[in-house]
């Protein structure tokens, strides 16, 4: 669920894969294996990809259907 969450959103935000890899300090196919499944992303990763893609962890993890945090 995370990685088809993530790739989602980085088309919604109509960015490539190397842009965030970029943004995330690390290489396209490091970042290729998020989106494909090959491995999740360490803490700091990952609250860099929900600021990016502005929402919340619980979403990109699939534990919540909603895409932003509550108040």
């Amino acid at each position: 669920m995370f990685s088809e969450r993530l790739k989602s959103a980085r088309i919604t935000k109509g960015l490539t894969q190397k842009a965030v890899a970029e943004y995330l300090g690390i290489i396209t196919h490091a970042y290729q294996k998020y989106e494909y499944g090959g491995r999740e992303p360490e803490y700091d990763k990952l609250v860099k990809l929900c600021r990016l893609f502005e929402v919340s962890a619980d979403y990109l993890l699939g534990l919540s259907d909603t895409e932003t945090r509550q108040p």
